[in-house]
């Protein structure tokens, strides 16, 4: 019994040192996450705070009381609904837009021999590293020709075509690691080219698909340059993000309904992520592995 002892208590002693380290580390991530999160937990509880109370209780997260008035405020008065609409509509119109148009000259650069293919890919290679400030005035003047300008279709159609770009590049990755084997089976069968891209490549593309939307969602629903430049003339088409600074005065600002607005735009996101991260972790799994 005694030899037991002997022989088992080094693994004992092996294990306490890994044991404390692990502690360690779960609690410098654990600050670390901490700090991550702590402005969004302020921004939550800034929202629920009076306007007095958020003067005076500094970087306190505990609210005295829970003022729901403010959400009511930026919801009804600050016409946050609408605003919430013209968001929605922006984000899901563009994201769309942009898996479906992106994707199908995705299949055709990658799946065929279109004539100056190499040309095409390096010219958008090329655009991807032009600033997006040295083209806004020519798009807004081809908006304002267009007779588009303070409409939700300038918003759709500026922010799709500055999409495309990026994501047919990264969906012509993804298609170019799919076999050939699932078209020539289809071809087989008697698919069309259009049905072989419809029913079999795009969703074979699902993790890229997911990962676009989710990426493109974000970006769409954040958005303040465009849908401030091309609706700066009709208020009611504002976004979230543009909607906001209605709150800042010249004298004063509501930092309170500011709050409230934050804590709005942030939950679609968030809900979002949560419904699209296992096929945004599959993607980058796949990635990580071709």
């Amino acid at each position: 019994m005694a030899l037991n002892v002997l022989v088992r208590r080094p693994a004992v002693v092996r294990l306490l040192p890994r044991h404390a380290s692990h502690l360690l580390i779960h609690g410098v991530l654990i600050v670390l996450g901490f700090a991550y999160l702590y402005p969004f937990l302020w921004v939550l509880a800034s929202s629920l705070k009076t306007a007095g109370e958020f003067f005076t209780s500094g970087l306190s997260l505990i609210p005295a009381s829970l003022n729901v008035g403010n959400y009511v405020y930026a919801w009804q008065t600050g016409h946050f609904s609408t605003y919430f609409l013209n968001t929605i509509v922006v984000a899901v119109g563009v994201t769309a837009a942009v898996i479906v148009i992106s994707s199908m000259a995705a299949y055709v650069l990658s799946k065929t021999d279109v004539p100056g293919k190499k040309i095409i890919l390096g010219g958008m290679v090329a655009l991807m590293f032009l600033p997006a400030g040295y083209t806004i005035i020519p798009t807004f003047d081809l908006v304002q020709r267009l007779g588009l300008l303070d409409t939700l279709w300038s918003i759709l159609i500026v922010q799709t075509a500055g999409a495309l770009i990026f994501n047919a590049l990264l969906f012509i990755g993804y298609f170019s690691t799919i076999g050939k084997e699932f078209e020539e089976a289809a071809r087989v069968d008697g698919a069309s080219f259009p049905r072989i891209y419809w029913q079999i490549m795009l969703p074979l593309a699902r993790p890229m698909v997911a990962t676009v939307a989710l990426f493109q969602f974000m970006a769409n629903w954040n958005s303040f340059w465009i849908p401030l430049v091309f609706t700066l003339g009709n208020a009611s088409l504002r976004t979230l993000a543009v909607g906001m600074y209605a709150f800042v005065g010249a004298n004063s600002t509501g930092w309170t309904y500011v709050c409230a607005g934050a804590v709005m735009s942030i939950l679609p996101i968030m809900l979002v992520f949560f419904l699209l991260q296992r096929h945004f972790i599959e993607a980058v799994a796949g990635a990580i592995k071709g």
